[in-house]
């Protein structure tokens, strides 16, 4: 059996859950979540607990059994606490800044790069090289951490660029001097 998805998920207080078809859609006080399952799986809400369910001992079956118990998971913490990436900004000139809902950033091009986030994500800047995205949603602070990231990638030479807090970039040799 599925190590992850055979524990049950306890709902703290003050979350709604509720399944329609094959949707589980949880509600809170920072706001409500929604995830269709596959129709294999099999989830079960009874007094304040989740278990999540398979019908074989597949493969597939197997890998859905864990993916659906992390999702549901993932969005109970999310509407509990939150989730938050954090960025990091190198580079002599390279800074971030919010005008208004927007984010400004320098990164040595030659215009600025103006970011609107998406629906559901706060981005704050406490300093001008660092950037704090967060969100209810995992997989959307994620992706949006991963964007902001991708205008200026880590290079391997200075170092400079947009990298994750705590993100080790492996550094290179310069040329050889003569």
């Amino acid at each position: 059996m599925s190590r992850v998805g055979k524990s049950p998920i306890d709902i703290p207080e003050g979350l709604q859950i509720e399944q329609k078809g094959l949707d589980i859609i949880i509600k809170g006080q920072k706001g409500e979540l929604k995830q269709t399952i596959h129709p294999d799986i099999q989830v079960i809400i009874e007094n304040n607990t989740v278990r999540v369910e398979r019908p074989s001992e597949n493969k597939f079956h197997k890998s859905l059994h864990g993916l659906t118990r992390s999702l549901i998971q993932n969005m109970v913490t999310g509407l509990t606490s939150g989730f938050e990436k954090k960025l990091e900004i190198v580079g002599v000139g390279y800074r971030a800044e919010m005008k208004g809902k927007h984010l400004l950033l320098q990164l040595g091009y030659s215009h600025p790069i103006y970011f609107v986030p998406p629906e559901g994500i706060i981005i704050e800047v406490p300093s001008p090289t660092s950037i704090v995205v967060k969100g209810i949603d995992k997989q959307l602070v994620g992706q949006v951490a991963a964007k902001i990231r991708s205008f200026r990638l880590p290079e391997p030479y200075k170092g400079k660029g947009v990298r994750y807090e705590n993100e080790y970039v492996r550094r290179k040799a310069g040329k050889a001097t003569a």
